[in-house]
């Protein structure tokens, strides 16, 4: 790799960012306001009670829109299987267990992940090093 790219935060702290080529933001949902009941097709007490327990948390966070409802719910539900599958003694497949940690992650309900997903509507800190439109005499 002859030339490789600058990292965005190494730009920022030097102050060489420029708005042209600097990355847009995604699109941004708006976030649940209130908390929401769990959808009628739960498929066991486990995944409602993980509903009732997660749901809060992202609400407060800011963590949950409109559109991430689906997948939330899929995620309680998976959550519900998995702990079927354990009290009944019996191990879940490898599939089931990477996509609920897959899951988690998206909603930021790791230690790793927490860092990398940003509330709905937050702008992002400015760089208070940054040198741009200070005078310098």
């Amino acid at each position: 790799m002859a030339n490789p790219k600058k990292p965005r935060a190494l730009k920022v702290v030097s102050g060489t960012v420029q708005p042209s080529r600097d990355e847009k933001p995604s699109v941004e949902m708006p976030p649940v306001s209130d908390v929401p009941e769990p959808p009628d097709w739960m498929p066991n007490a486990h995944a409602i009670k993980e509903w009732n327990r997660l749901a809060p948390i992202l609400v407060a966070n800011k963590l949950l829109t409109e559109a991430g409802l689906g997948a939330f719910g899929q995620l309680c539900a998976l959550h519900g299987k998995l702990v079927q599958l354990w009290a009944a003694g019996e191990a879940p497949v490898a599939s089931m267990v990477a996509q609920y940690r897959n899951l988690i992650n998206d909603f930021g309900l790791t230690p790793v992940s927490q860092g990398k997903v940003k509330p709905v509507g937050e702008e992002p800190a400015g760089n208070k090093f940054s040198q741009r439109g200070r005078r310098t005499a």
